[in-house]
């Protein structure tokens, strides 16, 4: 489980080491594996560190300080190491005083021929973008930048850039990730263990192990009805597109068994035979949890529906159309008591909520489950889901190859079924994105017959696959 934390976190953490050490040994600690991931990254690109020219960005922070210790360490490998000051007067005064000591140079601006720059202007403290004058400093230069602790100009909390911002190849972290690092583009991130003693953070992010360990897989006692029934409200007879998407999906979630209700139970069955497909919900039999909403529409019978399932004890994932209807009725889901996920995109969470999504998307998705109770899946390039009182998990898709229509049926019915499989709902919220975003990477990868572009249905096709480089 990937773990983020704030920056008060982490400065709690550093506190009891950086009274317990001799004063510099945590910075240049950090300063030797900066220097370490900067060699390593010179010798991706250039072959190697002796004889390359670095140029290191500094602030008046600790991360300049670690900058400055890292092109000393880097000067003494052979490069030639050259900084940038932007408040001289406050820049750390033994990581200057060894900097030049080694050979390095302080220049006015990054030289055409550097091979990499270090970004040391801001560190996990710093708020707002780029000041002007270090905008103009980074926007001089075509050469890599590896930041320190985050990419100068990025909001630690949310990812966001209000102005000039630094684009980085690689961002070196220390003692623990921050929630920028899943939120926004910061390049590769590697995280350096410095020795904090950080606890489990309310922030989280799957790998693969956690899905392993909760993704249900048949075993040897199992029948169809233990490993869950997964019911499916979608789609119609005029748009049964969404109702094939969700229930293949559920299909190809291993789900046990799927029941399909509503007037696309034709063209369900006619794709997935294994589907027991019937017209009307009141004949569906039982499920253990239901998958509600992607083209059903937001006529009256369709809001009677909803309102049905939602009434029931089952777990529930409400998204599309449902979404729509609920914004019209949001005592429905305040009402329940039983595992309830909704999965709003932008658009959506703004009929939710009456405003717009804002910068802040974790703040804002927590907001809206507290106010209703329910786990709320917040859809983006990176995922955030939030329990009413409970974690918040992060899923960085990585790409936007899920960012096309049908692909939020595709997640409907995963959901669902990892729900009637008995997953808690935030967790089987964040399992199934993680499964969705991998389909997705999978489903671009393999042209297939013909090279045409991603679709939800090839998405759906490669669950199974994504699923096998996990399990």
């Amino acid at each position: 489980m990937r773990h983020y934390y704030t920056a008060e976190q982490i400065r709690a953490a550093e506190a009891p080491l950086l009274a317990a050490l001799p004063e510099g040994v945590l910075m240049r600690r950090a300063a030797h594996a900066l220097a370490g991931a900067v060699a390593g990254e010179l010798r991706r690109r250039c072959g190697g560190v002796a004889g390359r020219r670095v140029c290191a960005v500094v602030g008046s922070g600790d991360n300049g300080g670690d900058a400055l210790w890292a092109a000393t360490l880097l000067r003494r490998r052979g490069a030639a190491a050259e900084a940038v000051l932007m408040r001289p007067e406050h820049t750390h005064p033994a990581a200057l005083a060894a900097f030049r000591a080694a050979g390095g140079r302080v220049v006015e601006a990054v030289s055409p021929t550097t091979d990499l720059v270090i970004d040391g202007v801001v560190g996990i403290s710093g708020h707002g973008p780029l000041r002007p004058e270090a905008a103009a400093v980074f926007g001089g230069t075509d050469a890599a930048v590896v930041a320190v602790d985050i990419p100068s100009g990025i909001d630690v909390w949310t990812g966001a850039t209000s102005g000039p911002a630094v684009h980085a190849a690689l961002t070196v972290t220390f003692g623990g990730l921050k929630p920028v690092h899943a939120l926004a583009d910061c390049g590769r991130v590697e995280l350096i263990d410095i020795g904090l003693d950080l606890p489990p953070s309310d922030i989280r992010g799957f790998e693969d192990a956690d899905v392993r360990e909760r993704w249900p897989v048949p075993g040897r006692v199992d029948d169809k009805y233990s490993q869950g029934v997964t019911g499916v409200l979608a789609g119609s007879a005029t748009y049964p597109g969404a109702a094939i998407l969700c229930t293949g999906a559920a299909v190809a979630s291993h789900s046990g068994m799927v029941r399909y209700a509503g007037t696309a139970a034709a063209e369900v069955v006619s794709h997935w035979p294994e589907v027991i497909a019937v017209r009307e919900l009141g004949d569906a039999g039982r499920v253990q949890a239901w998958a509600v909403g992607p083209g059903m529409g937001t006529a009256d019978d369709a809001s009677d529906a909803l309102a049905a399932v939602l009434a029931t004890d089952l777990p529930v994932i409400v998204d599309a159309d449902a979404l729509t209807l609920l914004s019209h009725r949001p005592e429905l889901v305040r009402a329940r008591n039983a595992p309830t996920v909704l999965t709003p995109h932008a658009g959506e969470f703004a009929r939710l909520t009456g405003h717009s999504v804002g910068p802040d998307r974790i703040g804002e998705t927590r907001a809206l489950a507290e106010d209703l109770g329910a786990t709320v899946l917040l859809k983006g390039n990176v995922t955030v889901i939030a329990d009413p009182a409970g974690p918040v998990y992060l899923n960085p898709a990585g790409q936007s190859w899920a960012a096309t229509a049908g692909s939020g049926d595709v997640l409907s019915g995963m959901i669902g079924a990892l729900l009637a499989a008995g997953l808690p709902p935030a967790e089987a919220a964040a399992a199934a994105a993680f499964v969705h975003a991998r389909a997705a990477g999978l489903s671009a990868a393999d042209p297939g017959p013909a090279p045409v572009p991603t679709s939800s249905s090839r998405i759906q096709a490669h669950i199974r696959s994504a699923l096998a480089t996990i399990l």
